[in-house]
């Protein structure tokens, strides 16, 4: 699950529709490596699935995941050969399986990307009035934002000027505080931190803590004309800081074929993200004791950022499965989940490799064992279509992609049913997402059906619908594949177990994840097809 999905900023130096892509991404390029892929194994029937032989089952999902999400795959970052190597582990299964390819090559479907590095050439200072300086570097100290997303004006990659605090970069009258009263920015390096005060409450705290705390400092920041914006993370957020880290060293975006713009073509500042470690640089003494702190006058920072660009290709993994009744098989129940995590990271403990466990080897491993089973299982009258998509991390990338280039007709597809992170929190219970959050009560039937099909298991999950809706603060309904095949009228539902302390970090391993639930969960998915699949109405 991509840690914030596309945030809007609303600014008077940005366009009302641009957006902010905040994904955590990290990796590096490795040479590929062949995989021997496994055949798929003879099934169990596991506790609460229908009595079948070949419902999905805790071992074949626990020896796919330990596949997936081993060491050697490097994380499987988008952009890489790392994702490159999932993808094919994919491919080859549905070949096993007998599936059909899909993809615009075979099982594949090539997704054109743009990859923008930031160079080692990149040099950032701090000065104090006494001419001491401070080298910064780039990643462990500080991190540039090198695009705020697609059709938002350019960032400049290069600032000089006097610090200038702006504190937590709040305007909240419930809080009684507006930090940017009485600052003249213009033309100066306004920092301020990724925080709250002591007075804020939970709902306050998760709002000014976390992804979505972003956007609404950056456009207040940007509109008053800055020489740079600078955000330091520290305390309760200076993990979200290694999340964000990487996508903006190594920022993967839609591919972009456009000359690159001149710094003097570029009217918007740099805008650069600052670690724990650097935070004293960024941070006056004596602050928040001393609410009013400001820098001595005099300090200043400059940046000076390097990057180069590369053409890359990550591949969608396409395949369908006929279904039996001439007229129906013509359209499709889709089943999906993202192949990419977030790849090589700062180590801890000597393992620097985030191994994706639950995030989404969980839902790439499940939706293989829906694949099993329905290709071993009761052909329904509807075909099966799945979708292992890239670039979730980056932005949600692959789907937007299948779904602007579809290789089945879109208006074919009755359903999507998407799995992301679906293997912790729990023996019962499941978020379920869509029937009230898509639009225009789209998916309220096949919200309907999946109720339907969870009170007729042996044991049912107790489904969580407190995520299901399009305005809640985190907007999880927005944040995995889904969300771009409700944006076109498909009916969905997406399945999540939800977070936990191990999400985007190397600690997402294998062995946390409790594989008899995912088992049903998969029961659920290939159960809730077969029922979608064999109506004759689509599910509207």
């Amino acid at each position: 699950m991509t840690p914030s999905s596309l945030i809007p900023i609303r600014a008077r130096a940005v366009p009302s529709r641009a957006v902010v892509t905040l994904s955590s991404l990290a990796a590096r390029v490795v040479g590929a490596t062949g995989l021997c892929v496994l055949a798929a194994c003879a099934a169990r029937t596991p506790s609460g699935a229908p009595s079948t032989a070949v419902a999905p089952t805790a071992e074949e999902l626990r020896r796919d995941l330990y596949a997936f999400a081993d060491d050697s795959m490097r994380g499987r970052e988008s952009g890489t050969r790392d994702a490159q190597r999932a993808a094919f582990f994919l491919g080859e299964r549905l070949r096993t399986l007998g599936f059909t390819p899909a993809g615009d090559s075979g099982f594949y479907q090539r997704v054109p990307l743009t990859r923008t590095t930031v160079a080692s050439q990149s040099t950032a200072t701090v000065t104090t009035p006494g001419g001491a300086s401070q080298s910064l570097a780039f990643g462990a100290d500080l991190t540039p934002i090198t695009s705020l997303g697609a059709g938002v004006p350019g960032l400049k990659r290069s600032a000089d000027g006097e610090l200038l605090f702006a504190q937590y970069g709040i305007t909240n009258k419930k809080l009684d505080r507006d930090d940017f009263a009485g600052l003249d920015a213009k033309g100066k390096v306004l920092v301020m931190v990724m925080g709250a005060p002591d007075n804020a409450d939970s709902t306050q705290r998760a709002m000014y803590e976390g992804v979505n705390g972003f956007a609404p400092r950056i456009q207040r920041a940007l509109g008053m004309r800055p020489a740079a914006v600078v955000l330091v993370f520290q305390g309760r957020t200076a993990d979200l800081y290694g999340m964000a880290a990487g996508q903006f060293l190594r920022q993967v975006t839609p591919r972009d074929t456009a000359r690159s713009a001149s710094e003097d073509e570029r009217p918007l500042p740099p805008v650069l993200l600052v670690s724990e470690r650097a935070a004293k640089a960024f941070v006056p003494a004596g602050w928040p004791a001393r609410a009013g702190a400001q820098f001595a006058a005099g300090t200043r920072f400059a940046v000076r950022t390097v990057v180069t660009r590369e053409q890359v290709t990550d591949y969608n993994v396409v395949a369908t499965l006929r279904g039996t009744d001439a007229a129906l098989a013509s359209t499709y129940v889709a089943v999906g989940a993202h192949l990419d995590h977030i790849g090589i990271q700062t180590p801890v403990g000597g393992d620097s490799v985030a191994n994706g466990a639950d995030d989404d080897g969980s839902g790439s491993v499940t939706a293989l064992a829906v694949a099993r089973a329905a290709a071993q299982g009761p052909r329904m009258k509807r075909s099966w279509l799945f979708v292992f998509h890239t670039g979730e991390e980056k932005g949600l990338l692959g789907s937007a992609f299948f779904t602007a280039h579809p290789t089945v007709p879109l208006d074919s597809v009755v359903a999507q049913l998407n799995a992301d992170m679906v293997g912790r929190n729990g023996a019962d219970s499941l978020y379920v997402v869509g029937p009230s959050a898509a639009p225009k009560n789209q998916s309220v039937v096949l919200g309907g059906i999946l109720d339907s099909v969870n009170a007729a298991m042996t044991r049912p999950f107790t489904f969580d619908r407190s995520f299901d809706s399009a305005t809640h603060p985190e907007h999880i309904y927005e944040r995995s594949d889904h969300f771009h095949y409700a944006k076109v009228g498909i009916p969905i539902v997406f399945f999540t177990t939800g977070l936990h302390a191990d999400y985007h970090k190397v600690s997402d391993s294998p062995e946390k994840i409790g594989y008899e639930k995912m088992a049903r969960v998969a029961t659920l998915l290939w159960q809730t097809g077969l029922a979608v699949g064999n109506r004759g109405t689509r599910p509207r």
